[in-house]
């Protein structure tokens, strides 16, 4: 592989992949509930939830959230907890966050109008270059790139460019020379075309080269080199951390508790959990210092959580108490299901 600084996006073959990639799009775009519309309130939040997160995973999420807040004044004065349980099993909760902090400045700064330009979009909280192309293109018809992960993949192997995708600067020029062939008319299909063609075809480990309309300008086809691309830095190893984690039952009610405002997860509730992995002994004398004892042996099991910079590796300690104590909330079955929004890395502790 060669690395090609001196013109590393080659902007006559961007322009040539234009009419061939639109053509297959008209014939093989996916049905998703948040296509077909240009209310740049609704393209954002479908662009937020699909961030590290499967497609299909999303589609009940985006319908069940919609239909709760359907517009950015109603997210804009939406109550956490609501929010929290509407986001609950997405992961990545600081997007939750960042989607009601911008809607608040939306309705704040813009009147409640989404602004249509990139440079503007990225002052809004948690929109970074990708969201603001995608909402830029989608609900604006602007010519702007939306480089993500896909475009990338597509983007390197159509080149094969050995320069590493998660280097920044070329990540920057990439979306700017992309930008610059973006067709008059149909910018938003050419962004969601990128989309539909990494998820069906340029797929990450097996890609359908013989299915891609643009096998005939991939260099990394001719050359039977796909596999080789897209290239990316070495990423340093997850940091493990060791928690004991209870999960206590009396009478029906689960002990959780509300997180720290500041850190992993910031805010959430939490079943109790303590650093590192504490004895049977030990866990009693915790229990003991809270006002309870268990009233039956413990079922110790063990669960991982995988972050992306950490890795929890739990011990979980399952057991009914004898009382209420502890300076936890006490919630029944009905109270879980509809109000308490418990992460996934808990609730992947409760047998």
């Amino acid at each position: 592989m060669t690395h090609r600084k001196d013109n590393p996006t080659d902007i006559d073959i961007l322009a040539d992949l234009v009419e061939p990639l639109l053509d297959w799009y008209d014939e093989n775009k996916r049905d998703l509930p948040w296509r077909g519309t240009r209310d740049p309130y609704r393209v954002w939040l479908s662009e937020i939830m699909l961030q590290q997160t499967r497609v299909e995973a999303v589609r009940s999420y985006y319908l069940r959230f919609i239909q709760a807040l359907p517009d950015v004044f109603a997210l804009a004065n939406c109550d956490d907890d609501k929010l929290f349980k509407l986001w609950e099993g997405l992961g990545y909760y600081s997007r939750a966050r960042n989607l009601k902090k911008a809607a608040a400045e939306v309705v704040e700064t813009f009147g409640g109008r989404f602004p249509d330009t990139r440079d503007e979009l990225l002052t809004l909280a948690g929109i970074g270059d990708y969201t603001a192309g995608a909402i830029a293109s989608i609900a604006f018809e602007r010519p702007e790139a939306a480089v993500d992960g896909n475009v990338l993949r597509v983007l390197g192997r159509v080149l094969a460019d050995a320069t590493p995708i998660d280097d920044l600067p070329y990540r920057k020029r990439l979306t700017k020379a992309l930008s610059a062939v973006y067709p008059s008319g149909r910018c938003g299909d050419f962004t969601q075309s990128f989309m539909d063609l990494g998820s069906a075809v340029c797929l990450p480990g097996a890609p359908h080269c013989k299915r891609c309309p643009l096998s005939h300008l991939c260099r990394a086809y001719k050359t039977d080199t796909v596999e080789s691309y897209p290239v990316r830095k070495q990423k340093r190893p997850r940091k493990i951390e060791r928690l004991t984690v209870l999960a206590l039952r009396n009478e029906g009610a689960l002990a959780v508790e509300k997180r720290g405002e500041s850190g992993l997860l910031a805010g959430l509730w939490q079943l109790p959990n303590k650093i590192g992995h504490l004895t049977e002994g030990q866990v009693s004398n915790w229990l003991k210092s809270c006002d309870m004892q268990a009233q039956a042996a413990f079922t110790v099991t063990d669960a991982r959580h995988v972050f992306t910079h950490v890795e929890w590796h739990m011990r979980v300690y399952t057991v009914s108490v004898d009382r209420r104590g502890g300076a936890f909330v006490w919630a029944d079955e009905a109270r879980m299901k509809n109000e308490i929004s418990l992460p996934t890395a808990f609730r992947r502790c409760l047998l």
